[in-house]
């Protein structure tokens, strides 16, 4: 029994672990860099969970739905304003700004909810069947599971299958060629952003929820 509900912890585990690094790799491996203000982002998805299920008193579903909305709006906008003008500099001035964007985020966090610890109400509320919960197998380890496979599975098919996503790994193969073909490479690059903040906040809801 011990080692069973070791194991589905520890898969529940790493399958959070996949879904923050799916969208850290997702933009090195495009537009090749560091972004240090990803952990942060999961930080504001996890706040704005707490926020909305707490604060505003609203349903799980609402709170998941706002989460992934903000981070991914939030992904955006620290593309587009601190690394789009950046994007012909030295690698050094792009690693700068994003611990510049870190710590801003930090700081905005820390303003608006303060450094108080804050119990994390947790947004899977169904009970497992009765021979899983006699293993002490958790809701929230079967959800974060099959919603990382799910994920996965997602991503498999838009990286592989759709014209966005074949525009992507061009433009990680070669952002000239990819230019030169037709690709709208700042587009792309805001896209990748976008798909692994919204990553980002499905990773901070879940750990939250595991972890409250």
């Amino acid at each position: 029994m011990t080692f069973l509900s070791h194991l589905i912890n520890g898969i529940s585990l790493g399958s959070v672990y996949a879904l923050i690094a799916l969208g850290y790799t997702m933009v090195y491996g495009i537009a090749k860099m560091l972004n240090f203000a990803h952990g942060d982002v999961i930080m504001v998805g996890a706040y704005m969970s707490w926020f909305v299920m707490n604060q505003l008193g609203l349903g799980p579903v609402t709170a998941v739905c706002a989460t992934i909305i903000t981070c991914t709006l939030l992904g955006v906008v620290i593309e587009k304003i601190a690394y789009t003008p950046l994007r012909s500099a030295p690698r050094i001035s792009l690693l700068i700004t994003a611990i510049g964007v870190s710590y801003f985020l930090q700081n905005a966090a820390q303003l608006l909810w303060g450094a108080t610890p804050k119990n994390f109400t947790s947004l899977v509320t169904f009970q497992v069947p009765e021979f899983l919960a006699k293993f002490n197998v958790s809701a929230v380890s079967l959800v974060t599971i099959v919603a990382c496979l799910v994920i996965m599975a997602g991503l498999m098919f838009f990286t592989g299958k759709t014209k966005m996503g074949k525009a992507m790994r061009a433009v990680s193969e070669d952002k000239a060629a990819a230019q030169l073909m037709g690709i709208n490479v700042n587009a792309t690059i805001s896209m990748t952003f976008a798909i692994g903040s919204g990553l980002a906040a499905i990773a901070g809801v879940l750990l939250c929820s595991a972890y409250p």
